[in-house]
């Protein structure tokens, strides 16, 4: 007896869709409408498929009923054929659905074809079934009630089918496509809209999961109007998961940065939204691997994002967490981790910085996971990724994907790593030139050097002081053009031969002849560098002043901050051209006296220059903050100008501070080069 549920093949004997049934293990055919025996020829009702379809070209249609049949899942199939003689109106191009189903033989497969030749595509109400891999095929009807017409609904789901279009129906679609959802159909069905609906959404399956789903539907126009809508649902979650992993790789591949923290800030960028709700980037205190087993390692925020909805991410102000060993076996594991998060919290301690456990707890987190970011076998740090509210916690595949995208982020990541290995070496070389300033009896000395933040910019800044046996002090500021290790090596040259020059009978020849020297010397230098530079000379006097000769090739003029009165730039009759441009070039010496508690500073462009604003409003801002510090020590002095800068270059400062009379008796002590 057949089943009183099974599929009445008189349903098909009319349509313009082509359709065969097939039923058993061995695929019997049972039924062909008129329209498939048209596209196809004539075949032999009650015989095995392989016999009934005995074509050279129909292995794969076999192999697919194979995989139907096994999986119970609906499969879609195009192909070309070689039509029968003569039989110009056979399919030579096709496109078939494959949908399990239940006939009064027994489980059954379902074979819609269709004709995909331009003469043969007018389909009206079978076309959605031939529209995708349809997993199902459902009728809404114009009083918003569904039929379902090939089953899948409650085999997705685990749910029975729902027989209206309303919120019990939307209940399993994701929380965040619904209104996208709603919004594409009146677009579709409303007045003046597109008549197909087509749309791709996500479905809560059996297992909590959430899949991707596929849906065409077009209208049965009667009388002119719409009675019902035939739509094909496919399961299309295989295809959306490798198009967007295709995706996601080719952006994360894309991301650049000049700093690991820039490549990073790329990279949660990729990740959010599509793969987490939330992504924060922390990097290990430690570059050893494996870590130091006794050493406290810490890691640093450098990077986060989070979906739109979200309340806005903490500020990155460096906050760290000490890691433990839970974080620990992560790492070392190289394994993600996936923790749940109960509803308010509290989140397990120590996983993240205090800062992101509170943003966590107020936003709703529902899970939180630990990723490994690990370069060529070193672990850098790890990424923290969360689901938040409705987000469904993520599958074994979802976290997959994720480690899978972080790893691929490997090339734009070792990319800033090694510009950054490079810049700290330069920087390394650069620091060693600038020594420690030298004591200074009857005054006060002290000096800065801030590199420039972006990390791929390393410039040519440098300053200098030695005192002589006669206790005049020489002071040196310089910038060399560029910002690359060139100009960090030129600088070095340059500063060696002139603290050379400056030393070797350097009280006895003037700044201006000293800088002339130097211009000479520098032809020796291939390809010899634009460089500006400031060289001055002061001497002690026995009244506590002292008296300044300085020359000035193309820098930013000295900066006088009197004890009493108003600041001023030392430009004396004017400034010489930079050095390396024309070494026969005549130099002018400059005089000045400084009494007790003048400042005296020099300071190289990148203190004063500004996107924003002209050399000339930097030069009156300095002015401006010097004097309202003036009072401050030396080292806190520059401490406060340094904040001037927006360290798109490189600074290097050193100032001078005239003190009471020194005892002439007193000890003098050298400093030599």
């Amino acid at each position: 007896m057949s089943p009183a549920w099974a599929l009445d093949p008189k349903l098909f004997d009319a349509t313009i869709a082509a359709v065969a049934l097939l039923a058993g293990p061995e695929h019997r055919l049972i039924y062909t409408n008129e329209a498939f025996t048209r596209l196809f020829g004539s075949r032999s009702v009650g015989l095995p498929a392989r016999e009934a379809f005995p074509d050279p070209d129909s292995g794969r249609f076999l192999s697919v009923l194979a995989d139907v049949r096994a999986t119970g899942r609906a499969r879609q199939v195009t192909g070309a054929r070689e039509t029968d003689p003569g039989a110009v109106e056979q399919a030579a191009r096709f496109v078939y659905s494959c949908s399990p189903v239940t006939t009064r033989d027994g489980a059954g497969i379902l074979v819609v074809a269709m004709d995909t030749t331009p003469e043969s595509r007018a389909l009206q109400r079978y076309e959605a079934l031939v529209s995708a891999v349809s997993q199902m095929v459902w009728v809404l009807h114009a009083d918003g009630s569904m039929e379902e017409v090939v089953p899948g609904w409650e085999q997705l789901t685990g749910a029975p089918w729902v027989g209206r279009a309303d919120g019990s129906w939307y209940a399993f679609v994701h929380p965040r496509d619904r209104e996208r959802l709603r919004g594409a159909w009146r677009a579709a069905a409303g007045p003046g809209g597109s008549g197909v609906f087509q749309g791709t959404f996500r479905i809560r399956a059996a297992d909590g999961s959430y899949r991707h789903l596929s849906t065409r539907s077009v209208p049965i126009v009667q009388e002119g109007r719409v009675t019902e809508w035939i739509a094909a649902t496919a399961d299309v979650e295989d295809t959306w998961g490798t198009q967007l992993r295709e995706s996601l790789l080719a952006q994360v591949a894309a991301a650049s940065g000049g700093s690991p923290e820039e490549a990073f800030a790329a990279v949660v960028e990729v990740v959010v939204p599509e793969l987490a709700d939330a992504c924060l980037i922390l990097l290990l205190s430690h570059e050893e691997w494996p870590l130091p087993e006794n050493a406290t390692v810490t890691a640093r925020r450098v990077a986060s994002a989070t979906r739109p909805g979200l309340p806005a991410p903490p500020a990155l102000l460096g906050q760290r967490v000490t890691v433990t060993e839970t974080v620990r076996e992560v790492l070392e594991r190289g394994v993600p981790r996936t923790f749940l998060l109960p509803e308010g919290g509290p989140v397990p301690p120590d996983l993240v910085p205090a800062v992101t456990e509170r943003w966590l707890v107020a936003s709703g987190a529902t899970s939180l996971t630990l990723v490994p970011l690990v370069v060529e076998d070193i672990v850098l740090g790890y990424a923290a990724t969360a689901t938040n509210g409705d987000t469904p916690v993520p599958a074994a595949a979802d976290v997959e994907l994720l480690r899978e995208v972080l790893h691929h982020a490997q090339r734009p990541i070792r990319k800033a790593v090694d510009l950054q290995q490079a810049r700290r070496t330069a920087l390394a070389l650069q620091r060693a030139h600038l020594t420690r300033p030298p004591e200074v009896p009857g005054a006060d000395l002290a000096a800065r050097y801030e590199p420039a933040s972006s990390s791929h910019e390393i410039g040519g800044d440098w300053y200098d002081a030695i005192v002589h046996p006669d206790g005049t002090l020489v002071l040196d500021i310089g910038d060399v053009a560029g910002h690359d290790l060139a100009a960090a090596t030129a600088m070095g040259q340059l500063r060696s031969m002139l603290r050379a020059l400056a030393w070797h009978k350097g009280p006895d020849r003037t700044p201006a002849t000293v800088l002339s020297m130097l211009d000479d010397v520098a032809e020796g230098l291939a390809g010899a560098p634009f460089t500006t530079a400031v060289h001055t000379h002061l001497r002690p006097r026995p009244d506590g002043t002292w008296h300044m000769t300085w020359s000035n090739a193309g820098h930013p003029p000295p900066l006088l901050v009197p004890a009493h009165g108003s600041p001023r730039f030392l430009t004396g009759s004017g400034e010489d051209p930079p050095l390396c441009v024309g070494p026969r070039i005549a130099r002018t010496s400059h005089h000045h006296t400084l009494a007790p508690g003048d400042t005296l500073l020099h300071y190289t462009d990148g203190l004063i220059e500004s996107r924003t604003s002209s050399l000339a409003d930097g030069q009156r801002r300095l002015a401006e903050a010097a004097a309202h510090h003036r009072d401050e020590p030396l080292a806190a002095l520059l401490r406060l100008l340094d904040e001037l800068s927006d360290h798109r270059d490189d600074t290097a400062m050193i100032a001078f501070r005239a003190g009471p009379a020194a005892d002439p008796a007193g000890p003098v002590r050298p400093h030599s080069p």
